[in-house]
């Protein structure tokens, strides 16, 4: 079963295409690689897959009931807000339609084992914006797969890191999917594509 399809997408910035009459099925326990050069929509695809944009032309299907998490490219907003590491982690618990609720002792273990897995967990009360580029990423890494998503979309997820931490992400995003998740990434990555059981390379435009 499919649980999240792009059918013959097209998508425009200010009248220029971005997107061209793209087609991706995603299925259930499998790992998706988006690949291309920079401009050819790899992130606006995963937005619109993620619901927070609309195609021009085509559709997005999104199995009923499905939960998305993504991990966006762009996220510098989020360093003005005076967060910890372990407040930016617990959000990633408080997902639509269980806002308004106290995190459980579920919830309290998840956060400490998605620290732990990510190597944060010493980090905790550091702020964002004391953080190095790759402990920032790691943070916002851990408040995504926190979530308990059946699509994990993540763009260029391991730019920022070490060979050590690449190859721990790398893990834990197989371990999602073998567990029946879908991950899609928007990779540079020639490792992440090795991760691939299905991969698709958007074309430049001119």
């Amino acid at each position: 079963m499919v649980v999240v399809a792009a059918e013959r997408v097209t998508f425009r910035y200010a009248d220029v295409p971005v997107l061209r009459a793209v087609d991706l099925r995603v299925e259930p326990a499998s790992v998706t690689v988006v690949t291309g050069t920079n401009g050819s929509g790899k992130s606006t695809l995963l937005h619109l897959l993620a619901g927070l944009a609309t195609p021009d032309e085509g559709h997005i299907r999104r199995r009923a009931g499905a939960r998305v998490a993504l991990l966006p490219q762009r996220t510098s907003d989020i360093d003005a807000l005076p967060l910890t590491v372990l407040d930016s982690v617990r959000i990633g618990r408080f997902t639509p339609g269980r806002l308004l609720r106290r995190l459980t002792r579920t919830d309290h273990a998840a956060v400490a084992s998605a620290m732990e897995q990510l190597g944060i967990a010493h980090l905790a009360r550091r702020r964002l914006r004391e953080l190095s580029g790759g402990q920032r990423q790691r943070t916002l890494l851990a408040q995504t797969l926190v979530q308990d998503a059946d699509v994990y979309l993540l763009d260029e997820p391991t730019a920022a890191l070490d060979v050590r931490s690449r190859q721990r992400v790398h893990e834990l995003l197989v371990e999602r999917s073998r567990a029946g998740a879908a991950v899609v990434l928007a990779s540079h990555d020639q490792a992440e594509v090795s991760l691939a059981d299905r991969s698709l390379d958007l074309p430049a435009h001119a």
